[in-house]
């Protein structure tokens, strides 16, 4: 075989795989397009669930962390010095697997953020490591349509201002995104917003709704507010679970049928209580295993209430009307960007009468909405397009010797 033969070595990196559908959307998006774009390529993983990402997806995949519970709270000696031991070996082993590929992609997610509960020798540290010996080694590093926003804790912003500067090339899926980087210290003179990766996925239409109510989606979550409510925690969920299951309960009341849609595994616990809680058969909780799950489960629907931002994702693709139950910016900036902005409710604040109202309103202007979801929904599928096609160019400049790779300090 000559060098011009020789096949492209694709990494791609992340918590994939580890029970998130958004994360697993995302993944699922960039792996279409390299199939479709790059058949000779060789591609694999480094991530949180290599066993399911292997078997889902097909492709082979290694475990993100040494240590196998990297992601559990270590209260005994020995689970604290495995932890530590951990994170020296990880250097070796990401170093190790960075340098066997021509690019490392990092598909898109919240991973420059802290909306929820993140230590700093977690994720941001692992990807700290990636960003690191990808430039040692020459390795392309592409951080494609990532999430990011303000983060408190210094020791997190400081792992996640470096990974961003040492990575090859980088793009966010909304403006905030880049703003908040560039409010961190990073040149962000050249980075490009397109949207969400998980708009490029395939999707079904939105039912036609009937001349009576029919089903909604409430989207539910194990939220207890992001990193810097740690000390709040516990109460943030209490408001949010008991403000989330008097709304169900309300249009169960109504004769509506709900179906509790998930997003994570750890969001079960969640939809279980509300199921007991309300007591009703007129409740369900959706076996979505994916977001082409989800995407069917709100395409059914009349419309939808969702705080997972990927739950929202889903029902704006497939042109439901939708209502946030937002737990951070970027749900408000999505929402604004689909012509939804009207329809946020902060989960924080998670109040059942106010949902209604705004509910109620959203069903009300139902048919507007969904005109323009439709054609709000061409624009972001022409960006995402676009960002596929700028992402081939910056990280294989060979095939197009008119571009170059933006190495961007």
């Amino acid at each position: 075989m000559t060098l011009s033969e020789t096949p492209v070595r694709i990494g791609l990196f992340g918590l994939l795989g580890s029970g998130n559908s958004g994360n697993d959307g995302s993944l699922e998006a960039v792996l279409d397009h390299l199939r479709a774009a790059r058949p000779g390529a060789v591609v694999d993983a480094m991530c949180g669930g290599p066993e399911i990402v292997a078997t889902r997806y097909g492709i082979p995949a290694t475990r993100l962390n040494w240590y196998r519970g990297e992601y559990r709270t270590a209260s005994r000696v020995s689970a604290i010095a495995a932890k530590g031991l951990g994170k020296l070996v990880d250097v070796v082993r990401t170093a190790a697997w960075v340098r066997r590929h021509d690019a490392v992609i990092v598909p898109g997610t919240g991973v420059l953020e802290t909306t929820l509960p993140l230590r700093p020798w977690g994720f941001p540290y692992s990807l700290f490591l990636l960003c690191a010996t990808g430039r040692l080694f020459g390795t392309r590093v592409a951080l494609v349509s990532v999430g990011a926003g303000p983060i408190g804790n210094r020791p997190t912003r400081a792992l996640t201002r470096w990974s961003t500067r040492l990575a090859a090339y980088r793009s966010y899926r909304d403006t905030q995104s880049r703003d908040a980087m560039r409010a961190m210290g990073v040149n962000t003179a050249r980075d490009e917003v397109y949207a969400d990766l998980v708009f490029a996925l395939p999707a079904p239409s939105a039912n036609e709704p009937a001349d009576t109510p029919g089903p909604v989606c409430v989207g539910v979550m194990d939220f207890h507010g992001n990193n810097d409510e740690r000390d709040r925690a516990e109460e943030i969920h209490r408001r949010y679970l008991d403000g989330t299951t008097r709304f169900v309960r309300a249009l169960v009341e109504e004769g509506r049928p709900v179906r509790l849609l998930t997003g994570d595994e750890l969001d079960r616990p969640v939809a279980a209580a509300i199921v007991d809680a309300v007591g009703s058969p007129l409740v369900t909780v959706a076996e979505a295993a994916s977001l082409a799950d989800l995407m069917k489960e709100t395409a059914c629907a009349d419309s939808v209430v969702a705080t997972r931002y990927h739950n929202i994702v889903c029902a704006l693709k497939v042109g439901t009307p939708t209502l946030a139950l937002s737990y951070s910016v970027k749900s408000d900036v999505l929402m604004a960007e689909m012509g939804m902005g009207a329809y946020c409710h902060p989960a924080r604040e998670a109040d059942a009468d106010r949902l209604l109202e705004q509910f109620r309103e959203l069903e009300r202007n139902a048919a507007r909405l969904r005109r323009t979801l439709f054609e709000r929904n061409l624009a972001v599928a022409r960006r995402v397009e676009q960002q596929f096609t700028d992402l081939a160019a910056a990280l294989f400049p060979a095939t197009d010797p008119t571009h170059a790779l933006r190495e961007t300090p």
